[in-house]
């Protein structure tokens, strides 16, 4: 075990999404500037995307977790950390970095985000949680910090070219975004929230949100809280191509740019449900499914589901933000 006088950090890193060496100088440097022992470095592969090694880090007796990497790599070290106390701190990289954006965090300055993992302070924040049945009646629980997903969205990343995202980015979607617009397929649900009574609904998109701004400007969730104890949910239904363009100009123009500011949510007034959109709130979300949909955790595939549980898990996580952000 470690010394419990020293205080030491590990950084889980994914290989293919950190510069090793500049990353080990930086970390180095601000972790002795700030008085902490030698940094535990733990690498993340295909067969073990975050989970084994954080588990391993926690064992080991860490103070705090170091995620360098994407989306994926966040939401796997969260997985693990679920419930510890132990704060993760951020090193965005990749197309998305979704939990830093909602922290508002600084997303292309590696060395200020290691100094604010040092130096900042712990925030606890609420963790979605999902147990998913598949084909077969088997289930397996994971969590997510920030959206899960059927219909549109999870029919994206599936299309998705995993090679052009790497080099493309965000622009490697769109072509994913213009197939999955095209297919026909609703998800027809009986789904029950909180203690309510069970219902039917027929949509093209449902989407869980533990919070709610996506990259380029999209706020999809504008009352989507990190700390609410509140799980956020967005029924999406437009009906043809207007449709879709109208929905588009809810959520990039009023809920994305106008809601942003006081004087604009003074001038639209609150979020407001219609045929389109329609947002709810809750502490549990149970769903049945006709047949197996595509699912999706914080931007990534998790393969098909025929139904599932979710709920909200408060202060679950404890991150580490920057002592003048708390």
């Amino acid at each position: 075990m470690i010394e419990p006088s020293s205080r030491t950090a590990a950084v889980i890193y994914n290989p293919t999404k950190v510069d090793l060496d500049a990353l080990r100088d930086v970390v180095n440097r601000s972790a002795a500037d700030a008085g902490w022992g030698e940094t535990l470095w733990l690498e993340t592969s295909v067969e073990d995307v975050g989970q084994g090694v954080t588990r391993q880090a926690v064992d080991l007796g860490v103070d705090l977790i170091i995620a360098a990497g994407g989306d994926g790599t966040v939401r796997a070290v969260a997985e693990a950390l679920r419930g510890t106390a132990i704060p993760l701190a951020l090193l965005p990289s990749g197309t998305g970095n979704l939990l830093a954006r909602n922290l508002k965090l600084t997303l292309n300055d590696v060395p200020e985000s290691v100094i604010s993992a040092f130096t900042g302070v712990n925030r606890a924040i609420d963790l979605g949680v999902i147990d998913i049945e598949r084909i077969d009646k088997t289930r397996d629980q994971h969590v997510f910090v920030v959206m899960a997903g059927m219909g549109i969205d999870a029919k994206m990343i599936a299309n998705t070219d995993d090679d052009l995202k790497a080099k493309a980015g965000i622009a490697a979607y769109v072509g994913a975004i213009t197939k999955s617009l095209r297919d026909p397929n609703e998800l027809h649900l009986r789904f029950k929230l909180d203690n309510e009574p069970a219902k039917r609904a027929t949509v093209h998109t449902v989407i869980l949100g533990n919070c709610g701004s996506l990259p380029a400007n999209i706020l999809l969730m504008p009352d989507a809280v990190l700390d609410d104890g509140l799980l956020d949910l967005l029924l999406m239904r437009p009906g043809g191509v207007l449709g879709w363009i109208r929905v588009w100009a809810k959520v990039a123009w009023l809920n994305g740019i106008v809601r942003r500011t006081k004087a604009g949510k003074a001038l639209v007034g609150e979020q407001k449900n219609d045929a389109e959109l329609h947002y709810r709130t809750a502490k549990k979300f149970v769903v049945r499914l006709s047949r197996p949909e595509e699912i999706e955790l914080d931007g990534d595939g998790f393969g098909k589901a025929t139904a599932f549980n979710a709920w909200i898990e408060p202060g679950a996580l404890t991150v580490r933000v920057p002592a003048d952000t708390a």
